[in-house]
């Protein structure tokens, strides 16, 4: 499976075509043969929102899930606040994306952790959030099955035994998805994609990650015209 915009839409098709119903983690066990879709937003909201137009083009809907850690980027600015409204207006879902190795030598236990940064998250969206993934999970995190009041947890055991995980970890599918789709083996299936490696044209991992770090180029500059009168006067773009 390429890494295309294209190629995801095919994928949505077959799933389609194999009778999959598209659920979420709260509707999940009112369908026989459901797949929830399961995206972590890790570097870049932009990207994000195009995949979710490919989702809302075919009359998918998913869940996103948003780190408040990430040093790629915050939530709560303008202009990032304004693309994940635009992914919930589409009818999909915004979940926290927990990252555990943010906290050093925490004092506080996961599950508190967890609840407190769902609370910052509904404040940023001013919508309640009800789901969390984990970010590079702990084995004793996944042992744990952490059990949140009022949070669903997409790496409870109901989700981990219960359905078939596939997942582009790494720009790599594990397994062979379109395959296993295919087959028709499992019933339930539960797919985690990340938008970060999807392009209209297929391109490398090296591509990716290099175009990545260059437009933060273009994206650092702008912002400090925001911030700095007369910036061209100290520095020009073209000369950054």
């Amino acid at each position: 499976m390429n890494f295309t915009f294209a190629s995801y839409a095919q994928l949505l098709t077959l799933l389609r075509n194999a009778d999959y119903k598209f659920c979420d983690y709260h509707t999940w066990n009112e369908e026989k043969r459901c797949v929830i879709l399961r995206h972590d937003i890790d570097q870049i909201i932009e990207a994000a929102v195009k995949l979710a137009h490919v989702e809302q083009a075919m009359g998918v809907h998913s869940t996103w899930f948003v780190m408040l850690t990430s040093d790629f980027y915050n939530p709560a600015s303008p202009k990032n606040l304004e693309g994940l409204r635009m992914i919930q207006s589409m009818g999909h879902e915004l979940g926290l994306h927990f990252d555990e190795v943010a906290y050093v030598n925490p004092q506080e236990p996961v599950e508190k952790l967890i609840t407190h940064e769902v609370g910052i998250l509904s404040e940023i969206l001013q919508t309640p959030v009800t789901t969390v993934s984990m970010h590079r999970p702990s084995q004793k995190t996944l042992d744990a099955n952490l059990q949140i009041p009022g949070i669903i947890n997409s790496y409870g055991n109901e989700f981990l035994c219960e359905f078939k995980y596939l997942s582009d970890s790494r720009r790599h599918w594990h397994e062979p998805v379109e395959e296993i789709v295919r087959s028709g083996e499992y019933d339930r299936l539960h797919i985690l994609t990340h938008a970060f490696w999807y392009h209209e044209q297929e391109k490398s991992m090296g591509d990716a990650v290099q175009n990545f770090v260059d437009s933060a180029k273009h994206e650092r500059y702008e912002q400090l015209v925001e911030n700095i009168s007369n910036l061209e006067s100290v520095i020009r773009e073209e000369d950054a």
